[in-house]
């Protein structure tokens, strides 16, 4: 468990070292250029994946609640598997979401308080004024933009021909990252999160017959 816990926050600390880096040397939409493919450009999160919003304040609370659950849930699997000494990637990849999960829960609850707004100028931490939203309220601090190429599409293709899109679009954080790996690891191993549990089936299946 220790292991699980050191992997847990490490990368909590680093997914919260670098937003606030950000919150407090660049405004909205300032960037930083890397490289022509790497880019720390400044974005906000108010809701879900890509910015999607529903339900105002009141569908925040409940996204901020949902993710409260669900990083409770994740964390007594994560003791669940500890405990049955399941396969360490099946540990780790769980330990991955937790910690991104973790991260983004963080910034909704108390970026909002602690933060304010970064419109058009570098925000302030714990301002006299107050922060930029309730607790339970803050957005979520992206950053890592990636352009690797741009896709030009011909002209004979329906709808979309003619335009250019450029790979690969999204803004994310650590935390989002470590959440992604967490699932790939999920998936390609996941015959190791449930083998004692279907071991154990089997074992139960055996006595009763």
């Amino acid at each position: 468990m220790k292991r699980n816990l050191l992997i847990v926050g490490l990368l909590i600390l680093a997914d919260q070292v670098l937003k606030i880096w950000i919150k407090l040397n660049l405004s909205l939409g300032q960037e930083i250029k890397i490289a022509d493919w790497f880019i720390l450009h400044f974005t906000e999160n108010p809701g879900m994946a890509f910015g999607i919003e529903w339900g105002g304040n009141y569908g925040k609370y409940l996204l901020t609640i949902f993710r409260i659950v669900a990083v409770i849930w994740i964390f007594t699997w994560l003791v669940k598997l500890t405990r049955q000494k399941s396969h360490p990637t099946a540990q780790i990849s769980i330990s991955l979401v937790l910690a991104g999960a973790l991260g983004n829960l963080i910034d909704s609850l108390f970026y909002g308080v602690i933060f304010s707004d970064s419109y058009n100028q570098v925000a302030n931490l714990l301002p006299k004024e107050g922060g930029y939203a309730a607790f339970m309220l803050g957005h979520v601090v992206d950053m890592f933009y990636f352009p690797l190429f741009t896709i030009h599409l011909p002209d004979w293709i329906p709808f979309w021909g003619g335009e250019s899109f450029i790979f690969f679009q999204p803004v994310f954080n650590i935390a989002d990252a470590s959440i992604t790996a967490g699932v790939i690891l999920m998936i390609l191993f996941q015959k190791h999160l449930f083998q004692k549990e279907a071991h154990l089936s089997d074992k139960k299946e055996t006595i009763a017959t």
